[in-house]
């Protein structure tokens, strides 16, 4: 048996982990491109800490999908602020930018040149600026995956670029941070996580340490996410649900995905 499994360099998980963010990021950089939701106010805990932390921020802010030419603004940003580390802070479409700005602040070039179907596809030789991917969500996995999923409006298709240097440096993930999504986004993000722990298991590419992490995230999702979905706070039931969601971002970047997505994709 032979098989290869790459995840985050390093994984903090736990209520309460976002408060050793601003330590944890000035031992990567002093100067952070922080890409947001729409919401700046929502990330305001997590620039607060690494303000205390020595670090100087400089806002990116992500609404709705992310875009080629979001990204080329967060590149743009991130060159002109000579920044030497990126912060994610939110759902999946603000980490996959996240990695994405990363990854081409050290890569030359348009994202076009990097993506797959749409464009050149060419690779990622160059490793990406350190990346904290902290989710606000609990569905994506993205903190933990080694692709970012880009809409091209032009092309009406979403498409992603992919590569080892995706993965963040760290996935900071703190469970109290799902506390305040409201019960269809629970249900979504959910769904979501439940899928990328089945298909992953039924793949053709799994192996048993994708099994084992995806037998476990399964069993985590089915007893809590209507739990979730019914009582918001209960912070036991996210705290599966965003395990859960760890573990499925960690098979599917190990195992890939099946029919459920790509029937999505078209």
């Amino acid at each position: 048996m032979r098989f290869e499994f790459a995840t985050a360099g390093r994984v903090l998980f736990g209520p309460g982990v976002l408060s050793e963010l601003g330590p944890v990021a000035r031992s990567y950089g002093a100067h952070a491109l922080a890409v947001f939701g729409g919401d700046a106010e929502r990330g305001r805990q997590s620039l607060d800490l690494l303000q205390e932390g020595g670090v100087e921020t400089f806002l990116f802010s992500v609404r709705g999908e992310p875009t080629l030419e979001m990204v080329r603004q967060a590149v743009c940003l991130g060159h002109q602020a000579e920044v030497d580390l990126v912060v994610g802070f939110g759902g999946g479409s603000v980490l996959d930018l996240a990695k994405a700005a990363a990854a081409l602040l050290t890569n030359r070039g348009d994202p076009l040149d990097y993506l797959e179907v749409i464009g050149g596809g060419q690779a990622l030789h160059q490793p990406s600026l350190p990346l904290i991917a902290i989710p606000t969500t609990s569905g994506s996995g993205s903190e933990v995956t080694r692709n970012a999923v880009l809409l091209s409006p032009l092309h009406r298709v979403k498409a992603s670029l992919r590569g080892p240097t995706l993965l963040p440096k760290l996935a900071l993930v703190d469970p109290s941070l799902t506390l305040s999504m409201p019960p269809k986004l629970t249900a979504s993000t959910g769904l979501d996580a439940l899928a990328q722990l089945i298909e992953p298991f039924l793949s053709r590419r799994a192996n048993p340490l994708v099994e084992a992490l995806c037998r476990e995230g399964m069993a985590r999702s089915a007893r809590s996410l209507q739990v979730a979905y019914h009582d918001g706070m209960n912070l036991s039931a996210r705290e599966d649900l965003s395990l859960a969601s760890l573990l499925g971002g960690m098979a599917l970047a190990n195992a890939g995905l099946g029919a459920v997505h790509g029937l999505a994709a078209a």
